[in-house]
């Protein structure tokens, strides 16, 4: 698959639509209800918030549901140490959280690329 770059679908209706619902699924997996709205210009405010309270506190309580919950997600511990040394000025919470909601949206895009390019598995 062609490399392609996720900001320039983060404003795309469907593609914010689909990736809340992502999000939704993964973390029901756990026990864990995302609310939506439905106003896409507010999902990610809205995922962040609530995701990063998870998050914390997972870390806090239930580190090994946070492990499986991030195993699903498919997110490695070395992404998050990377990310936690770019951006210093961010909790522990909010890097993780940050990261989910970035693989989950390039789960949707690459889920959608070979929905439309079946020729490509």
């Amino acid at each position: 698959m062609e490399s392609f770059d996720v900001e320039r679908y983060k404003a795309e209706t469907e593609i914010i639509r689909q990736t809340v619902a992502q999000v939704k699924k993964d973390f029901a997996m756990f026990g864990m209800d995302v609310e939506f709205t439905g106003d896409t210009q507010m999902a990610y405010e809205e995922m962040f918030v609530q995701l990063t309270a998870y998050v914390a506190h997972m870390l806090e309580i239930d580190p090994h549901r946070l492990s499986s919950l991030l195993y699903q997600v498919d997110l490695g511990e070395n992404k998050i140490m990377e990310s936690s040394t770019l951006h210093p000025e961010w909790s522990l919470p909010e890097v993780i959280t940050e990261l989910i909601i970035h693989r989950e949206l390039k789960k949707v895009l690459i889920r959608n690329y070979y929905k439309n390019n079946p020729d490509k598995l």
